[in-house]
């Protein structure tokens, strides 16, 4: 089947250069341009099978975070990606608390980028590295954790894993730990990358069989 792809960004050099990219996730991927956030919702109305839109932050037509928040509201049930040189970490955790799935960087290597694309596309949320820092869980030890594995998860981390083996929501999660829904989010992200799966699903079960999953 063919992969749809919506790619908006207002840069034509930059969209080529991404092309490529695009074209390895899947043997047959269709790619739509739009040059700027009112192109991206036309696309967006005349293509209801797209699997992933792809988009600028900063574009022509909408402010960056309005933009976001306004083509999700339109198209709920579009995943949304977003590519952008900008690393403000106020806005990328604010993205990421709305439902975006991911926040590449264009500086990112074209493998970055490819792997990122990837990993939503099969249900997973992409972090960047930038926010991958648990400093601000204030300095927790890191623990290893069990079932063989040679990484290590922070306390916060082992403490969001324990929630979602209960099989708890994002929502339930940060309530329970007293966090926003785009920390809890940050920390599977890294959890997922520790631990070596691709969804909730497996990371569910991992920590079910590493003893987790037990009530308080």
């Amino acid at each position: 089947m063919t992969m749809r792809i919506l790619f908006a960004d207002d840069h034509p050099l930059f969209r080529e250069g991404v092309k490529p990219v695009l074209l390895k996730l899947a043997p047959d991927v269709e790619i739509i341009e739009a040059k700027d956030y009112p192109a991206a919702f036309e696309a967006a109305r005349q293509h209801q099978d797209i699997d992933l839109a792809l988009l600028d932050l900063y574009m022509p037509g909408m402010p960056g975070i309005d933009g976001i928040a306004r083509f999700r509201a339109s198209f709920p049930h579009l995943p949304v990606a977003v590519l952008s040189a900008a690393d403000e970490r106020e806005n990328i955790q604010r993205l990421l608390g709305d439902g975006v799935l991911g926040y590449i960087s264009k500086a990112s290597p074209s493998d970055v980028i490819l792997n990122a694309l990837k990993l939503m596309l099969a249900g997973g949320v992409y972090v960047p590295p930038s926010l991958l820092d648990d400093a601000r869980d204030g300095g927790t030890r890191p623990i290893a954790p069990e079932a063989g594995r040679h990484e290590a998860l922070t306390r916060r981390q082992v403490e969001v894993l324990r929630e979602l083996a209960k099989g708890l929501n994002n929502r339930q999660i940060a309530h329970n730990l007293n966090v926003t829904e785009g920390t809890v989010k940050i920390h599977l992200a890294t959890i997922f990358r520790v631990l070596n799966v691709n969804s909730r699903t497996e990371a569910l079960l991992l920590a079910q069989k590493m003893g987790l999953g037990g009530k308080d």
